[in-house]
């Protein structure tokens, strides 16, 4: 397993972990930041954005 896949395990379990603490906070900046950050981008960089691959967008 590569060290990647434990940190992303290890990140899962931690907000399993803490979900019922914090609560509907959690979900609110998991979902929302990403959101209100492409609806920040101008129309020309979301069709960038859309055409790339998830592959290109980690260079």
């Amino acid at each position: 397993m590569s060290t990647r896949t434990k940190v992303v395990i290890a990140g899962v379990a931690v907000a399993l972990l803490l979900s019922p603490l914090i609560g509907w906070f959690s979900l609110l900046v998991v979902l929302g930041v990403p959101a209100v950050a492409y609806l920040m981008l101008d129309p020309s960089q979301r069709r960038r954005l859309r055409r790339v691959s998830r592959k290109e967008l980690g260079r």
